[in-house]
């Protein structure tokens, strides 16, 4: 599901060839009044106590694979966030789906989900895992001229998916500025960042 957030002025949602736009006024996307932005709670972070060594060096110091062999195949997930700041005139060319090389957002979750299955190839230690579900989310805040992306994935196997979530987001962001970038190179990414993770021995961790 696609969010947009913007000042609201109707309590009603609308529901339009599969974009969900709840409590919005999209006229007032061009205003320049002072819009007060919306608070939200912080999530609550469990205890959770880090091991000090770090898995992908051996006694001798030498990078190497870690052999998850013996490890049990559990189920495992991650969710992933991050966000691209751009200018609200570039924020409007998304809202309208009129970029010239096309549906912005579209692309970019094919481009997220498809990179979270070459994580694997694209980060030297991560072991190739078999994904049972990714999936990539936009949220649209028209206050701060932002598009927010959170990506899940999930396994059942030896080892965890916080890589794959991570990489979905990057790619999926970056693919945003790539379809943006001949009207505003100055787009900024930012705030990647893993917010929940579960299954495996280390257990349930949430930001």
């Amino acid at each position: 599901m696609l969010k947009i957030m913007t000042k609201s002025t109707d309590s009603s949602s609308i529901s339009e060839s599969g974009l969900t736009i709840a409590n919005t006024q999209i006229s007032k996307l061009g205003s320049t009044d002072s819009i007060e932005s919306s608070t939200t709670q912080p999530l609550q972070k469990e205890s959770v106590h880090a091991t000090d060594a770090l898995t992908h060096f051996n006694e001798q110091g030498q990078a190497h694979m870690v052999d998850v062999a013996a490890k049990a195949h559990t189920h495992r997930s991650a969710l992933a966030s991050g966000y691209i700041q751009m200018l609200p005139a570039t924020f409007k060319r998304v809202l309208a789906g009129d970029s010239k090389k096309g549906d912005v957002l579209g692309i970019a979750r094919i481009a997220g989900i498809m990179a979270s299955k070459q994580t694997g190839n694209l980060i030297p230690l991560c072991h190739p895992l078999s994904l049972t579900h990714v999936s990539v989310e936009f949220e649209l805040d028209a206050i701060h001229s932002r598009v927010s992306c959170t990506a899940r994935a999930e396994t059942t196997g030896p080892t965890g998916v916080e890589m794959e979530a991570l990489t979905s987001v990057s790619i999926a962001l970056l693919t945003v500025y790539d379809m943006l970038k001949a009207i505003d190179r100055g787009m900024t990414i930012s705030a990647v960042e893993l917010i929940e993770k579960k299954g495996g021995k280390s257990g349930h961790w949430q930001r």
